[in-house]
């Protein structure tokens, strides 16, 4: 996996979606977007935002800037725009390097990006920096249970998915050991708890 294949792999997804997929997604991305808990007058980045299926769930009065790799994914959420009462920017930008200043959000939302980005490490890291001290993360995606190996059959399927565009035998404990945040909240989601929400906080200190 790397950004030329991702633009390749995503400019052949936007047509069909929302169409395929969100039906699936959709209940991961509510809960994911009830448990940040945005309130009104908060800045929120949505890193990743694809075709903007979070954007159905902000709150009035919220200002979010989404960025994506993919401009004809941006195509597809620009489509979604206006969101009433808010006040919402997006931009081409790679999630493993932010075009954005240090602690300038309230709240990230990570949602389906960390499984489909090269460097999901890099990715984590970038949503911590542009975080505010006691700001939050939202994530919602597929994971390998941390300290688990994937098995024979899920190794092959993931040759298929990653040409696909993601990546499904990642665990979020790697991803996140060293970084400054916290996980503060972890619930199983969709196909049996294969996809989880979690969310986490960057400490005040």
């Amino acid at each position: 996996m790397n950004n030329r294949w991702n633009r390749f792999v995503y400019q052949a997804w936007a047509p069909i979606y929302d169409g395929v997929l969100e039906r699936f997604f959709g209940p991961g991305r509510r809960r994911a977007m009830e448990l940040i808990g945005l309130q009104a007058g908060e800045r929120v980045c949505f890193v990743g935002i694809g075709t903007g299926s979070d954007l159905r769930y902000l709150p009035k009065g919220v200002e979010g800037l989404g960025v994506d790799l993919s401009e004809a994914m941006l195509a597809r959420a620009k489509g979604k725009l206006p969101v009433a009462g808010c006040e919402i920017e997006l931009r081409v930008g790679d999630a493993q390097a932010l075009p954005l200043e240090d602690g300038a959000f309230d709240a990230v939302v990570l949602n389906l990006v960390l499984s489909v980005v090269p460097d999901p490490i890099r990715c984590m890291s970038e949503a911590v920096r542009v975080l505010r001290p006691g700001g939050r993360i939202v994530v919602f995606d597929k994971f390998l249970p941390d300290g688990s190996q994937a098995a024979w059959g899920r190794k092959v399927a993931n040759v298929i998915s990653t040409a696909l565009g993601t990546d499904i035998n990642r665990r979020l404990g790697d991803i996140v050991a060293g970084l400054p945040c916290e996980m503060v909240h972890d619930e199983p989601s969709i196909l049996g708890g294969m996809y989880r929400v979690v969310l986490l906080r960057r400490p005040l200190s």
